[in-house]
């Protein structure tokens, strides 16, 4: 009996010791898990000199946190206003955060430091919101405000990169000379505020500021501008709104003429591409070769158009060549379910190296049919034709057409399957195109709206929606 219950005792021991074993090798082993994720941003415990600090003489600012803080990108996010001539110094040590001044105060002035964004935890990263220090070197702080909202004008959209301004100095000319007395930043509606402003009259712009200065030295550069001087008393102004515009695209050239390509010596002939889609040619559209380098020579009389297999010489084409003489366009009046042919001579052109073609070519293709197109008549409610409103009609980011609203329906024609996005243009010239702005002239940019609408064409299909008009911004 006793050495049964041994043999029992041993076996309880062993099974004991395999299940531990087992458990060890199957089961996941989790640490501590430290409580709950820290979300709160640091908080100043002390500041030295104090917040509100009135008659402020002193070169250095030392800000005490809660916690171990670290500076994010501080010199693109900490705004300083006024705006010294050169910016203070930031450092930071620890729960420490020190901001030395390096430019001459003001007297009588109120100086506010905007940490937003720029201070955060070590831990977790989360940035500190809407933290203000102010001080002013008088007995008394200014506490005027401005409040205002910037647009987009192409898209109505905010742009929360943009810097708002304020100039003292009301000559149109301080915005191409030097930096201005105040500056804010968007929120991500493009929402702006200034706050302990000085009584006064200023002129406001927005721009995109591009290496830390705030002037407007680029017709590339983002812009804004109010029309007429904003008046700042004790009775706040009604909330200001700018819409800002690219004067110039950055990839235009003077003159329209594009940057040519290098030459590809080692190629032996004269290449091109059309704009056919799987050999068809758009009745709306003309027909296009590109060719990758400028044409030294150019003969169109020898591009010949014919019709059907039996090469029947067509009648009412053209030939042009762009103004950078890489673009050959044949405008033609197509003849739906019709085969051309475009004949091309060896010698019809040829480029700066003298490549033409090693043989002659035949382009063959054939123009679409009606039924492959589809329709829509569209019906505009609450339209004001007084404000010109011009249809907008683009598919992948390029508007593939403009159809100006005389009335409150609109009939398209012969439009490719496939879904594409709505904007109207209020074109106060009536060009049928967007128009930016312009400071010198004080001519603000034209507004283009996005439709919260799309249109999706179908072969042989006519769509008839209803699209509810806002008035222009």
């Amino acid at each position: 009996m006793q050495i049964k219950r041994l043999i029992g005792i041993f076996f309880a021991a062993a099974t004991a010791i395999l299940l531990i074993y087992a458990g060890s090798g199957c089961a996941n082993i989790i640490a501590p898990s430290g409580g709950p994720r820290d979300s709160l941003p640091p908080q100043i415990v002390r500041a030295d000199p104090p917040n509100e600090t009135k008659h402020f003489n002193q070169k250095k600012i030392t800000f005490y946190f809660n916690e171990y803080v670290d500076l994010n990108d501080v010199y693109q996010n900490l705004v300083v206003s006024p705006l010294p001539k050169i910016p203070p110094q930031v450092d930071r040590k620890l729960k420490t955060v020190t901001v030395k001044w390096k430019d001459s105060l003001k007297e009588n002035t109120t100086y506010v430091l905007n940490f937003t964004n720029v201070i955060k935890d070590i831990t977790e990263g989360n940035k500190a919101r809407d933290m203000l220090y102010v001080v002013s070197t008088g007995d008394y702080f200014d506490s005027l405000q401005l409040s205002g909202n910037v647009k987009m004008a192409k898209t109505v959209k905010p742009d929360s990169t943009l810097t708002v301004m304020l100039h003292s100095n009301l000559e149109d000319s301080s915005i191409f000379k030097q930096n201005p007395d105040y500056i804010a930043r968007l929120d991500s509606s493009g929402n702006f505020l200034f706050r302990y402003l000085r009584p006064g009259t200023y002129r406001l712009y927005a721009i995109k500021s591009e290496g830390g200065s705030y002037m407007y030295t680029s017709k590339q550069q983002v812009f804004a501008f109010a029309d007429s001087p904003i008046v700042v008393t004790q009775v706040p102004p009604p909330p200001v709104r700018l819409y800002a515009y690219v004067e110039e695209e950055k990839d235009q050239q003077p003159g329209g003429n594009a940057e040519e390509p290098e030459l590809d010596k080692k190629e032996k002939r004269l290449k091109f591409q059309d704009n056919l889609q799987t050999g068809k040619q758009d009745l709306l559209s003309p027909f296009r070769l590109t060719f990758p380098s400028a044409l030294k020579n150019y003969f169109p009389e020898k591009m010949v158009l014919t019709t059907d297999s039996t090469y029947t010489p067509a009648t009412g084409y053209k030939f042009t060549l762009d103004s950078t003489r890489r673009i050959i366009t044949m405008n033609m009046a197509w003849k739906e379910g019709t085969r051309y042919n475009l004949v091309l001579p060896r010698d019809f052109a040829s480029d700066s190296l003298d490549r033409g073609l090693l043989r002659p070519d035949t382009i063959v293709f054939t123009a679409r049919e009606r039924k492959e197109y589809g329709q829509a008549r569209i019906t505009f409610n609450n339209l004001d034709t007084s404000e010109h409103p011009v249809l907008l009609v683009s598919q992948g980011g390029a508007i593939r057409n403009a159809f100006p609203l005389k009335s409150k329906v609109l009939d398209i024609d012969l439009y490719l399957p496939g879904e594409y996005d709505l904007q109207i243009l209020f074109d106060r010239n009536g060009n049928n195109q967007w128009d930016p702005g312009d400071f010198i002239k004080h001519r603000q940019p034209e507004f283009i709206v996005p439709l919260d609408r799309k249109l999706t064409f179908k072969p042989n299909w006519t769509l008839e929606p209803e699209i509810n008009l806002k008035p222009s911004p």
